[in-house]
């Protein structure tokens, strides 16, 4: 009696209900499951009718075309398998048990669609509990029909059960083989299930995590290119407001006087003229630093605080009086403080002249602490009424920040706008 039913096969533990679904099957799974499925049929087939002309296993007398049909019954639900697995494998199972039991069924392709039904079921459900519940039912039937079929094997022996008496009789040895191998058939089937279900979530885990990665580096040029675009932006307006607003201005001047001063008109020309090869000089520092990645516009660029008093001289010559002055023993500071500071100031004294009236005055003030270096931009024009932050005082902002500092502005109580910003120098030297 070949009978292939289900032991508790013990499987590994199942993973939670809420853990993340395996991808659904694709259009090619569906079409593999189709042709699985008639390819077992036809095994089947061939199997019932080979069968019957071998005598190596007969069917009853009155079966009829009950083979062919239950042959249908345990392979043709394969088709639907990834879809309606618990339906598929419930449905095998019923007509392999029937089968069996009436000794209407074929032994040997209806096996390997038991073995694929349970399977699938490990493999292709989502929800684990249910999962684990639907194979504990069939394994549960299956092991209550064995305790059936042995027990009336052994009460009523037929004619292929073997009945030699004896403490160990060679009937309990048939039945413990044929529950060991149950055992090991379906408990493969439940494990192989459950393995197959991990290590397709592995593969979605994977995926996904390969996009997020991919949308991460995506994200990153993209915001490497903004930072960009902002780094440009904030250098172009500090040598273009600064260079081009002090143009502006001497140009005016030289106009006014060019009829009753000529040489007055010819120094401020030269001024204009300066500013203007300054412009040039820096824009072409910016635009070879652009040119070379690798290297960051501070580290090639000259500015430096050392400077700053050749810019109060350029401000006061483009007709803004502007002093200077320095607070303190001078300190080492690194390279992006000299500019950051520089330019800040730039654009402190450029606001000025835009901004606070004809007769402005400007005083900037450089001060170092034994940690700190600060610098203050004051001036004594008026300040402008519900003025909204521009590009320069955002530009200013990220500078300070840039640095490790903190920046300061607005108008003074006793008049006039002032710029602080202050940079800590961690265990700064005397220059």
């Amino acid at each position: 009696m070949a009978l292939l039913t289900r032991t508790p096969a013990a499987g590994p533990a199942s993973p939670a209900s809420g853990s993340t679904p395996r991808a659904r099957p694709s259009a090619r799974d569906l079409r593999m499951d189709i042709l699985l499925a008639i390819g077992l049929f036809v095994a089947s087939v061939l199997s019932v009718a080979l069968s019957t002309v071998s005598q190596l296993f007969t069917f009853r007398d009155d079966a009829g075309a009950w083979p062919l049909l239950l042959a249908a019954l345990t392979t043709l639900p394969l088709a639907a398998r990834r879809r309606f697995p618990i339906a598929v494998a419930v449905t095998i199972a019923a007509a392999y048990f029937a089968g069996v039991t009436l000794e209407m069924i074929e032994l040997y392709v209806s096996q390997v669609t038991m073995f694929v039904s349970f399977y699938t079921i490990g493999a292709w459900v989502d929800d684990r509990r249910r999962a684990a519940w639907s194979r504990g039912v069939i394994i549960a039937g299956m092991f209550v029909w064995m305790l059936a079929t042995t027990y009336l094997g052994a009460v009523n022996p037929g004619e292929h059960t073997p009945d030699t008496a004896g403490a160990f009789s060679p009937y309990v040895a048939y039945m413990l083989i044929m529950w060991l191998v149950n055992a090991a058939y379906f408990g493969g089937a439940y494990y192989l299930g459950d393995r197959a279900y991990a290590a397709a979530r592995d593969r979605e885990a994977l995926r996904r995590r390969s996009r997020e990665l991919e949308e991460e580096r995506e994200m990153s040029a993209a915001q490497a290119v903004t930072l960009d675009r902002i780094r440009i932006a904030r250098e172009l307006h500090d040598v273009v407001a600064h260079h081009v607003s002090a143009m502006g201005v001497q140009a005016g001047a030289a106009r006014t006087v060019l009829a009753r001063d000529p040489d007055a008109a010819t120094g401020i020309l030269s001024s204009v003229e300066q500013s203007a090869r300054s412009a040039i000089d820096e824009l072409h520092l910016l635009l070879d630093t652009l040119r070379a990645p690798g290297l960051g516009d501070e580290a090639a660029s000259t500015l430096r605080i050392d400077g700053l008093a050749a810019l109060a001289h350029e401000t006061s010559a483009a007709g803004t009086p502007t002093t200077f002055q320095v607070v303190g023993e001078p300190l080492e500071v690194p390279e992006t403080v000299h500019v950051s500071l520089y330019r800040i100031a730039q654009e402190a004294l450029t606001n000025a002249r835009r901004h606070a009236g004809p007769d402005v005055t400007a005083d900037m003030r450089l001060r170092y602490a034994s940690d700190a270096v600060e610098l203050e931009v004051s001036n004594t024009g008026r300040a402008p009424a519900n003025a909204r932050p521009g590009l320069g005082q955002l530009g200013m902002r990220e500078r300070a920040i840039a640095s490790g500092g903190s920046l300061e502005f607005g108008p003074r109580d006793r008049g006039g706008y002032l710029v602080r910003v202050r940079v800590p120098v961690p265990g700064g030297s005397a220059a």
